[in-house]
């Protein structure tokens, strides 16, 4: 049973196409752990624009795969880049974002057999 991410999205729009979501899953391993080090990287050298790109490039794929609180949090620093806010403001939020795609990586590896 999955806790950190949901595939009732993934399966709705392609009838229940196991093959399609292990397409969509491995996307996210190949691509959302990379975008999440340039977004902390990107954060830590006040770079609004690559922090912004890079949770834009992420966004959907957190949709996708029902990780609502992870969307909240990338939303919040996409809110942040904005306003160029500073760096200490949005620390924890990172944290907390990165901590939850870390979690989702390890299920969806266990989940897969990847």
């Amino acid at each position: 049973m999955a806790l950190q991410y949901n595939l009732a999205k993934v399966y709705e729009i392609s009838e229940n196409d196991i093959e399609f979501a292990l397409q969509i899953v491995t996307l996210f391993l190949e691509e959302v752990p990379a975008e999440i080090k340039s977004i902390k990287c990107a954060i830590d050298d006040k770079d609004y624009a690559r922090t912004y790109s890079s949770c834009h490039k992420i966004k959907p794929t957190l949709d996708l795969l029902g990780m609502d609180l992870a969307y909240e949090e990338n939303l919040q620093i996409m809110a942040w880049t904005r306003v160029e806010g500073k760096r200490k403001e949005i620390k924890e939020v990172f944290k907390s974002l990165k901590e939850r795609i870390d979690l989702a990586v390890k299920e969806i590896k266990k989940d897969f057999k990847l």
